[in-house]
Protein backbone atom coordinates (compact mmCIF):
# COMPACT_ATOMS: atom_id res chain seq x y z
CA UNK A 1 0.00 0.00 0.00
CA UNK A 2 1.22 3.39 -0.81
CA UNK A 3 -0.45 6.46 0.63
CA UNK A 4 -0.32 8.05 -2.93
CA UNK A 5 -2.72 5.65 -4.09
CA UNK A 6 -4.94 6.80 -1.79
CA UNK A 7 -4.70 10.62 -2.32
CA UNK A 8 -4.97 9.61 -6.02
CA UNK A 9 -8.09 7.93 -5.39
CA UNK A 10 -9.97 10.30 -3.53
CA UNK A 11 -9.06 12.93 -6.45
CA UNK A 12 -10.26 10.99 -8.90
CA UNK A 13 -13.71 10.80 -6.83
CA UNK A 14 -13.60 14.16 -6.72
CA UNK A 15 -12.63 15.27 -10.41
CA UNK A 16 -14.37 12.10 -11.81
CA UNK A 17 -11.59 12.08 -14.80
CA UNK A 18 -8.30 10.63 -14.82
CA UNK A 19 -6.93 13.35 -16.86
CA UNK A 20 -7.79 16.34 -15.07
CA UNK A 21 -7.14 14.16 -11.27
CA UNK A 22 -3.12 13.39 -13.29
CA UNK A 23 -3.23 16.94 -13.97
CA UNK A 24 -3.94 18.02 -9.95
CA UNK A 25 -1.56 15.14 -8.67
CA UNK A 26 1.05 16.26 -10.93
CA UNK A 27 1.96 13.01 -12.76
CA UNK A 28 1.44 11.43 -16.46
CA UNK A 29 -1.91 10.35 -16.79
CA UNK A 30 -0.82 6.67 -17.61
CA UNK A 31 0.99 7.04 -14.53
CA UNK A 32 -2.04 8.25 -12.83
CA UNK A 33 -3.60 5.18 -14.14
CA UNK A 34 -1.32 2.72 -13.00
CA UNK A 35 -1.35 3.34 -9.67
CA UNK A 36 -5.08 3.16 -9.52
CA UNK A 37 -4.68 0.13 -11.27
CA UNK A 38 -2.49 -1.25 -8.23
CA UNK A 39 -4.90 0.03 -5.86
CA UNK A 40 -7.76 -1.93 -6.96
CA UNK A 41 -5.25 -5.00 -7.06
CA UNK A 42 -4.06 -4.31 -3.56
CA UNK A 43 -7.85 -4.47 -2.54
CA UNK A 44 -8.70 -7.25 -4.79
CA UNK A 45 -11.73 -5.43 -6.16
CA UNK A 46 -12.25 -3.24 -8.96
CA UNK A 47 -12.86 0.79 -7.25
CA UNK A 48 -14.04 2.58 -11.09
CA UNK A 49 -16.01 1.99 -13.73
CA UNK A 50 -14.28 2.57 -17.07
CA UNK A 51 -17.06 1.63 -19.49
CA UNK A 52 -18.21 5.04 -19.66
CA UNK A 53 -17.81 8.73 -19.11
CA UNK A 54 -17.59 10.88 -17.12
CA UNK A 55 -15.44 8.30 -14.48
CA UNK A 56 -17.78 7.04 -12.18
CA UNK A 57 -17.23 4.68 -8.35
CA UNK A 58 -18.43 1.01 -8.57
CA UNK A 59 -20.31 0.51 -5.68
CA UNK A 60 -17.10 -1.05 -4.18
CA UNK A 61 -15.55 2.71 -5.01
CA UNK A 62 -18.08 4.35 -3.17
CA UNK A 63 -17.69 2.63 -0.04
CA UNK A 64 -13.57 2.67 0.54
CA UNK A 65 -13.91 6.31 -0.50
CA UNK A 66 -14.70 7.36 2.79
CA UNK A 67 -12.30 4.51 3.88
CA UNK A 68 -9.61 6.85 2.17
CA UNK A 69 -10.50 10.01 3.31
CA UNK A 70 -10.23 9.19 6.78
CA UNK A 71 -6.96 7.26 6.39
CA UNK A 72 -5.27 10.09 4.00
CA UNK A 73 -6.27 12.60 6.76
CA UNK A 74 -5.42 10.99 9.40
CA UNK A 75 -2.18 9.84 8.70
CA UNK A 76 -1.06 13.54 7.28
CA UNK A 77 -2.75 14.32 11.03
CA UNK A 78 -0.26 12.03 12.59
CA UNK A 79 2.60 13.18 10.76
CA UNK A 80 1.81 16.48 11.58
CA UNK A 81 1.32 16.48 15.64
CA UNK A 82 4.48 14.02 15.35
CA UNK A 83 6.42 16.61 14.07
CA UNK A 84 5.28 19.46 15.64
CA UNK A 85 5.84 17.44 19.21
CA UNK A 86 9.20 15.61 18.32
CA UNK A 87 10.86 15.89 15.34
CA UNK A 88 9.90 19.27 13.46
CA UNK A 89 11.33 22.64 15.10
CA UNK A 90 9.18 25.38 14.36
CA UNK A 91 11.39 27.33 13.42
CA UNK A 92 12.66 25.72 10.63
CA UNK A 93 11.63 26.57 7.21
CA UNK A 94 11.29 23.56 4.73
CA UNK A 95 12.14 23.90 0.59
CA UNK A 96 11.65 21.66 -2.20
CA UNK A 97 13.62 22.84 -5.26
CA UNK A 98 14.76 21.54 -8.47
CA UNK A 99 18.71 20.82 -8.62
CA UNK A 100 19.13 23.33 -10.81
CA UNK A 101 17.58 25.89 -8.65
CA UNK A 102 18.69 24.80 -5.40
CA UNK A 103 22.38 25.11 -6.50
CA UNK A 104 21.89 28.32 -8.59
CA UNK A 105 19.49 30.45 -6.67
CA UNK A 106 18.46 29.29 -3.41
CA UNK A 107 21.75 30.45 -1.38
CA UNK A 108 21.23 33.86 -2.91
CA UNK A 109 17.69 33.58 -1.95
CA UNK A 110 18.31 32.72 1.73
CA UNK A 111 21.05 34.99 2.24
CA UNK A 112 18.55 38.20 0.61
CA UNK A 113 15.97 36.91 2.66
CA UNK A 114 17.79 36.52 6.20
CA UNK A 115 18.31 40.55 5.54
CA UNK A 116 15.13 41.12 5.65
CA UNK A 117 14.01 38.22 8.81
CA UNK A 118 17.10 37.83 10.17
CA UNK A 119 18.77 34.20 10.77
CA UNK A 120 16.42 31.45 9.36
CA UNK A 121 17.11 27.88 9.33
CA UNK A 122 16.20 25.79 6.93
CA UNK A 123 16.03 22.43 5.23
CA UNK A 124 16.12 21.65 1.55
CA UNK A 125 14.57 19.03 -0.18
CA UNK A 126 16.75 19.25 -3.73
CA UNK A 127 14.66 16.52 -6.27
CA UNK A 128 13.04 16.36 -9.62
CA UNK A 129 10.15 18.87 -10.76
CA UNK A 130 7.94 16.10 -10.04
CA UNK A 131 8.69 15.48 -6.40
CA UNK A 132 9.07 18.93 -5.39
CA UNK A 133 6.00 19.89 -6.28
CA UNK A 134 4.31 16.31 -4.58
CA UNK A 135 5.94 17.67 -1.48
CA UNK A 136 4.08 20.73 -1.92
CA UNK A 137 0.94 18.91 -2.47
CA UNK A 138 1.89 16.08 0.36
CA UNK A 139 2.15 18.80 3.05
CA UNK A 140 5.96 18.13 3.31
CA UNK A 141 7.58 21.37 2.87
CA UNK A 142 6.52 24.94 3.11
CA UNK A 143 7.70 26.11 0.14
CA UNK A 144 8.37 25.33 -3.72
CA UNK A 145 11.09 27.03 -5.44
CA UNK A 146 11.15 26.36 -9.03
CA UNK A 147 10.84 27.57 -12.66
CA UNK A 148 8.09 28.56 -15.19
CA UNK A 149 6.82 29.65 -18.21
CA UNK A 150 3.55 29.97 -20.22
CA UNK A 151 4.29 27.26 -22.33
CA UNK A 152 5.20 24.95 -19.36
CA UNK A 153 2.94 25.99 -16.28
CA UNK A 154 3.43 23.74 -13.62
CA UNK A 155 0.07 21.84 -12.65
CA UNK A 156 -0.41 23.13 -9.09
CA UNK A 157 -4.30 24.44 -7.64
CA UNK A 158 -4.64 27.84 -7.54
CA UNK A 159 -7.25 27.12 -5.34
CA UNK A 160 -4.72 25.60 -2.53
CA UNK A 161 -1.85 26.83 -3.83
CA UNK A 162 -0.52 30.98 -3.94
CA UNK A 163 2.66 31.84 -5.41
CA UNK A 164 4.95 35.06 -5.88
CA UNK A 165 7.31 35.82 -8.83
CA UNK A 166 10.81 36.24 -7.26
CA UNK A 167 12.59 36.85 -10.36
CA UNK A 168 14.11 35.43 -13.76
CA UNK A 169 16.80 33.21 -15.29
CA UNK A 170 17.79 32.65 -18.56
CA UNK A 171 18.90 29.74 -20.39
CA UNK A 172 21.73 30.41 -22.42
CA UNK A 173 23.56 28.19 -25.22
CA UNK A 174 27.79 27.97 -24.75
CA UNK A 175 30.52 25.70 -25.16
CA UNK A 176 34.10 25.86 -24.50
CA UNK A 177 36.32 28.59 -26.52
CA UNK A 178 37.96 27.41 -29.37
CA UNK A 179 41.64 28.58 -29.85
CA UNK A 180 41.43 32.48 -30.44
CA UNK A 181 38.15 32.79 -29.10
CA UNK A 182 34.72 32.43 -30.17
CA UNK A 183 32.80 29.12 -29.00
CA UNK A 184 34.09 25.75 -30.18
CA UNK A 185 30.60 24.88 -30.59
CA UNK A 186 27.89 27.61 -31.78
CA UNK A 187 24.38 27.96 -33.25
CA UNK A 188 23.09 27.01 -35.41
CA UNK A 189 25.46 24.35 -37.77
CA UNK A 190 24.70 23.12 -40.70
CA UNK A 191 23.09 19.95 -42.14
CA UNK A 192 26.06 18.16 -43.35
CA UNK A 193 27.84 19.42 -40.02
CA UNK A 194 25.20 19.21 -37.00
CA UNK A 195 26.90 20.68 -33.45
CA UNK A 196 27.73 18.63 -30.78
CA UNK A 197 24.98 18.82 -28.38
CA UNK A 198 24.86 18.57 -24.36
CA UNK A 199 21.37 17.76 -23.56
CA UNK A 200 18.85 17.57 -20.97
CA UNK A 201 16.80 14.49 -20.63
CA UNK A 202 13.94 14.49 -22.56
CA UNK A 203 11.27 14.67 -19.48
CA UNK A 204 13.29 17.22 -17.39
CA UNK A 205 11.48 20.92 -17.18
CA UNK A 206 14.79 22.33 -18.34
CA UNK A 207 14.90 20.16 -21.45
CA UNK A 208 11.45 21.00 -22.39
CA UNK A 209 12.32 24.77 -22.30
CA UNK A 210 14.98 24.41 -24.84
CA UNK A 211 12.78 22.39 -27.16
CA UNK A 212 10.36 25.41 -26.83
CA UNK A 213 12.99 27.20 -28.74
CA UNK A 214 14.43 24.48 -31.24
CA UNK A 215 10.92 24.55 -32.40
CA UNK A 216 10.45 27.49 -33.02
CA UNK A 217 13.82 27.76 -34.79
CA UNK A 218 16.16 25.62 -36.98
CA UNK A 219 18.74 24.44 -35.33
CA UNK A 220 21.42 20.92 -36.22
CA UNK A 221 22.76 19.28 -33.56
CA UNK A 222 24.08 15.48 -32.22
CA UNK A 223 23.32 14.76 -28.99
CA UNK A 224 26.39 13.75 -27.56
CA UNK A 225 25.50 13.44 -24.07
CA UNK A 226 22.05 13.68 -22.41
CA UNK A 227 21.84 14.85 -18.51
CA UNK A 228 19.09 15.39 -16.00
CA UNK A 229 21.18 17.85 -14.24
CA UNK A 230 22.49 21.32 -15.45
CA UNK A 231 25.64 20.72 -13.12
CA UNK A 232 26.77 18.04 -14.88
CA UNK A 233 26.25 19.59 -18.43
CA UNK A 234 28.36 22.45 -16.89
CA UNK A 235 31.20 19.84 -16.02
CA UNK A 236 30.87 18.55 -19.89
CA UNK A 237 30.54 22.12 -21.18
CA UNK A 238 33.69 22.81 -19.75
CA UNK A 239 35.58 20.11 -20.90
CA UNK A 240 34.90 20.69 -24.07
CA UNK A 241 32.23 17.82 -25.01
CA UNK A 242 29.81 20.24 -26.58
CA UNK A 243 27.41 23.11 -26.27
CA UNK A 244 24.92 23.00 -23.35
CA UNK A 245 21.93 25.30 -22.32
CA UNK A 246 22.70 26.64 -18.73
CA UNK A 247 21.15 28.53 -16.15
CA UNK A 248 22.97 31.83 -16.63
CA UNK A 249 23.23 32.42 -12.62
CA UNK A 250 25.09 28.89 -13.18
CA UNK A 251 27.24 29.76 -15.13
CA UNK A 252 28.14 33.24 -14.37
CA UNK A 253 31.57 33.39 -13.11
CA UNK A 254 32.66 31.15 -16.05
CA UNK A 255 31.05 33.42 -18.66
CA UNK A 256 33.15 36.14 -17.02
CA UNK A 257 36.70 34.23 -16.84
CA UNK A 258 36.01 33.29 -20.44
CA UNK A 259 36.01 29.43 -19.74
CA UNK A 260 32.60 29.48 -21.31
CA UNK A 261 31.21 31.50 -24.25
CA UNK A 262 27.75 32.09 -25.76
CA UNK A 263 27.58 29.87 -28.27
CA UNK A 264 24.39 31.44 -29.99
CA UNK A 265 22.52 35.23 -29.90
CA UNK A 266 19.92 36.30 -27.22
CA UNK A 267 16.90 34.49 -30.17
CA UNK A 268 18.80 31.27 -28.50
CA UNK A 269 18.10 32.41 -24.92
CA UNK A 270 14.66 31.08 -23.30
CA UNK A 271 13.47 33.52 -20.03
CA UNK A 272 12.05 31.40 -17.52
CA UNK A 273 10.48 32.64 -14.18
CA UNK A 274 11.64 31.93 -11.09
CA UNK A 275 8.17 31.53 -8.30
CA UNK A 276 7.64 30.71 -4.52
CA UNK A 277 5.15 28.82 -3.83
CA UNK A 278 3.11 27.83 -0.79
CA UNK A 279 -0.06 26.48 0.53
CA UNK A 280 -2.67 28.76 1.17
CA UNK A 281 -3.75 26.58 4.77
CA UNK A 282 0.34 26.86 5.83
CA UNK A 283 -0.10 30.13 8.22
CA UNK A 284 2.54 29.22 10.84
CA UNK A 285 4.49 32.19 11.89
CA UNK A 286 7.86 31.62 10.28
CA UNK A 287 6.01 31.14 7.07
CA UNK A 288 4.03 33.43 7.40
CA UNK A 289 6.71 36.34 8.18
CA UNK A 290 8.63 35.34 5.26
CA UNK A 291 5.88 35.35 2.83
CA UNK A 292 5.32 38.76 3.81
CA UNK A 293 9.01 39.95 3.14
CA UNK A 294 8.92 38.52 -0.26
CA UNK A 295 4.98 40.34 -1.13
CA UNK A 296 6.70 43.28 0.57
CA UNK A 297 9.80 42.96 -2.26
CA UNK A 298 7.90 42.19 -5.28
CA UNK A 299 6.22 44.62 -7.59
CA UNK A 300 2.06 44.01 -7.19
CA UNK A 301 2.09 43.09 -11.22
CA UNK A 302 4.35 39.92 -10.08
CA UNK A 303 2.35 37.87 -7.37
CA UNK A 304 -0.58 35.93 -8.07
CA UNK A 305 -1.82 32.22 -8.20
CA UNK A 306 -0.35 29.52 -9.51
Amino acid sequence: MDLRWLEDFVCLARTNSFSRAAEQRFVTQSAFSRRIKALESWLGVRLVDRSGYPTRLTEAGVEFLAVAEQVARQVHEVRDHLGQRYGKDVKTLSFAAPHTVSLSYLPGFVKRLETRVGPVNTRVLSDNVHNCVQALIDGSCDFLLGFSRPDLPLWIDPGHFAYQAIGTERLVPVSAPRTGGGPAFALPGRAGAPVDCLSYQADSFLGRAVDGVLSRRTAHLRVRHANSFADALRAMALAGLGLAWLPESLIASHLKAGELVRAGGPEWEPELELRLYKANDNSRHEVMKVWRAVEDDAPASDQGRA
